[in-house]
Protein backbone atom coordinates (compact mmCIF):
# COMPACT_ATOMS: atom_id res chain seq x y z
CA UNK A 1 0.00 0.00 0.00
CA UNK A 2 1.11 3.19 -1.18
CA UNK A 3 1.48 5.79 1.70
CA UNK A 4 1.74 9.83 0.31
CA UNK A 5 2.69 10.66 3.92
CA UNK A 6 5.31 8.02 4.50
CA UNK A 7 9.13 9.58 3.96
CA UNK A 8 9.86 6.08 3.19
CA UNK A 9 8.67 3.15 0.72
CA UNK A 10 9.09 -0.15 -0.60
CA UNK A 11 10.95 -0.25 -3.72
CA UNK A 12 9.22 -2.79 -6.48
CA UNK A 13 10.84 -5.24 -8.60
CA UNK A 14 10.07 -4.88 -12.16
CA UNK A 15 8.58 -8.01 -13.18
CA UNK A 16 10.17 -8.06 -16.79
CA UNK A 17 13.44 -7.46 -15.60
CA UNK A 18 14.11 -8.13 -12.11
CA UNK A 19 15.57 -4.94 -11.28
CA UNK A 20 14.72 -2.33 -8.66
CA UNK A 21 11.91 -0.30 -10.48
CA UNK A 22 13.07 3.65 -8.73
CA UNK A 23 10.07 6.04 -10.40
CA UNK A 24 11.39 9.06 -11.62
CA UNK A 25 9.26 11.83 -12.60
CA UNK A 26 11.97 14.31 -14.48
CA UNK A 27 11.65 18.21 -15.54
CA UNK A 28 14.03 19.02 -18.30
CA UNK A 29 14.90 21.53 -20.94
CA UNK A 30 17.48 21.09 -23.61
CA UNK A 31 18.35 23.90 -25.95
CA UNK A 32 22.18 25.00 -28.10
CA UNK A 33 23.54 28.36 -27.32
CA UNK A 34 25.02 30.29 -29.88
CA UNK A 35 21.96 29.62 -32.29
CA UNK A 36 19.94 32.74 -32.84
CA UNK A 37 17.30 34.16 -30.95
CA UNK A 38 14.27 31.78 -31.85
CA UNK A 39 15.45 28.00 -30.14
CA UNK A 40 12.15 26.56 -31.39
CA UNK A 41 13.14 24.40 -34.29
CA UNK A 42 16.23 22.44 -32.46
CA UNK A 43 14.53 22.00 -29.20
CA UNK A 44 11.57 20.60 -31.11
CA UNK A 45 14.31 17.72 -32.01
CA UNK A 46 14.91 17.27 -28.93
CA UNK A 47 11.17 17.22 -27.59
CA UNK A 48 11.63 14.57 -30.76
CA UNK A 49 13.33 12.31 -29.22
CA UNK A 50 11.69 12.22 -25.67
CA UNK A 51 8.40 11.89 -27.36
CA UNK A 52 9.83 8.65 -29.56
CA UNK A 53 10.93 7.10 -26.90
CA UNK A 54 7.25 6.04 -25.24
CA UNK A 55 8.01 6.94 -21.75
CA UNK A 56 4.99 9.41 -20.88
CA UNK A 57 5.81 12.94 -21.19
CA UNK A 58 3.99 16.37 -21.73
CA UNK A 59 5.96 19.35 -22.80
CA UNK A 60 4.79 23.05 -21.08
CA UNK A 61 6.41 26.38 -21.92
CA UNK A 62 9.29 25.59 -20.17
CA UNK A 63 10.20 22.12 -19.80
CA UNK A 64 9.19 18.53 -21.07
CA UNK A 65 8.12 16.49 -18.11
CA UNK A 66 9.37 12.80 -18.03
CA UNK A 67 8.09 9.93 -16.01
CA UNK A 68 9.85 6.17 -15.74
CA UNK A 69 12.37 3.96 -14.34
CA UNK A 70 15.43 6.24 -13.33
CA UNK A 71 17.74 4.54 -15.84
CA UNK A 72 15.39 4.98 -18.82
CA UNK A 73 14.54 8.75 -17.91
CA UNK A 74 18.40 9.27 -17.87
CA UNK A 75 19.20 7.78 -20.94
CA UNK A 76 16.28 9.31 -22.70
CA UNK A 77 17.69 12.65 -21.49
CA UNK A 78 20.47 11.92 -22.74
CA UNK A 79 19.96 10.94 -25.88
CA UNK A 80 17.97 14.05 -26.28
CA UNK A 81 20.83 16.43 -25.67
CA UNK A 82 22.90 13.89 -27.98
CA UNK A 83 20.21 15.34 -30.72
CA UNK A 84 21.88 18.87 -30.89
CA UNK A 85 25.34 18.18 -28.84
CA UNK A 86 25.63 15.53 -31.82
CA UNK A 87 25.09 18.02 -34.21
CA UNK A 88 27.90 19.85 -32.50
CA UNK A 89 25.92 22.47 -30.79
CA UNK A 90 27.04 23.81 -27.40
CA UNK A 91 24.05 22.22 -25.47
CA UNK A 92 22.78 23.93 -22.72
CA UNK A 93 20.44 21.20 -19.71
CA UNK A 94 18.14 22.32 -16.83
CA UNK A 95 16.97 19.19 -14.92
CA UNK A 96 15.27 18.56 -12.08
CA UNK A 97 14.20 15.04 -11.12
CA UNK A 98 11.77 13.61 -8.65
CA UNK A 99 12.36 10.45 -7.48
CA UNK A 100 9.90 8.52 -5.55
CA UNK A 101 9.95 4.74 -5.60
CA UNK A 102 6.56 2.71 -5.02
CA UNK A 103 4.69 5.55 -7.19
CA UNK A 104 3.96 5.44 -10.50
CA UNK A 105 1.43 7.63 -12.77
CA UNK A 106 3.02 10.81 -10.74
CA UNK A 107 2.97 13.20 -14.09
CA UNK A 108 -0.18 13.47 -13.58
CA UNK A 109 -1.28 12.80 -10.20
CA UNK A 110 0.88 15.41 -8.68
CA UNK A 111 -1.17 17.88 -10.80
CA UNK A 112 -4.68 16.33 -9.90
CA UNK A 113 -3.58 16.03 -6.03
CA UNK A 114 -2.75 20.21 -5.91
CA UNK A 115 -6.01 20.90 -7.59
CA UNK A 116 -8.23 18.55 -5.33
CA UNK A 117 -6.26 20.59 -2.39
CA UNK A 118 -7.09 23.87 -4.19
CA UNK A 119 -10.92 22.66 -4.72
CA UNK A 120 -11.06 22.13 -1.01
CA UNK A 121 -10.40 25.08 0.46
Amino acid sequence: MIDRSAERQEVPVDDRTGKPYINTVAAVAIAPSGVGAELSEYVAQAVGVIRDSGLPNETNAMFTNIEGDLDEVLKVVRDATMKLAGQGYRTGVSLKLDIRPGFTGQIHAKAKLVNALLSDQ
